[in-house]
């Protein structure tokens, strides 16, 4: 059995880098840019590497998690379900009780400002959901 990169000494945000070059095309270029904007909106974002190949961004939990596929990329929010979207940037995943999906085509453009807002959105939710809850619920 082969060992995963991630086993050899590699941290997350270089897989993720190394992923974005092997693809090698609007992907990458696409998968890159989401990144870029993730980490503008949150510079201290940690990077994860899960599920034998999926780059995860997460503060005080999963924010989203960026797949590459032959046709899209899809950015998917942990807990989509729960925010706010009035730029309506989800197109995918529509149906679920707690995720939310944005697929990302070739030549298409995701509003920068609108995307940044739903990331600071997602990682409000995530703290707040991390905030006294849990003693207050044994007491």
């Amino acid at each position: 059995m082969k060992k995963s990169d991630a086993s050899q000494g590699q941290s997350a945000s270089e897989l993720i880098s190394k992923r974005i070059v092997e693809l090698g095309d609007w992907r990458g270029e696409t998968l890159g840019r989401m990144r870029k904007l993730i980490k503008e909106a949150d510079p201290a974002v940690l990077e994860e590497w899960k599920w034998m190949g999926t780059p995860v961004w997460s503060h005080d939990g999963i924010i989203c998690t960026g797949e590459s596929y032959k046709d899209k990329v899809k950015l998917t929010f942990a807990k989509g379900a729960s925010l706010k979207d009035p730029a309506r940037l989800f197109n995918s995943s529509l149906d679920g009780n707690a995720r939310r999906a944005i697929d990302i085509h070739a030549e298409e453009e995701v509003d920068a400002s609108a995307f940044k807002a739903l990331v600071r959105e997602a990682i409000a939710l995530n703290s707040s959901g991390k905030s006294k809850p849990s003693k207050k619920a044994k007491s």
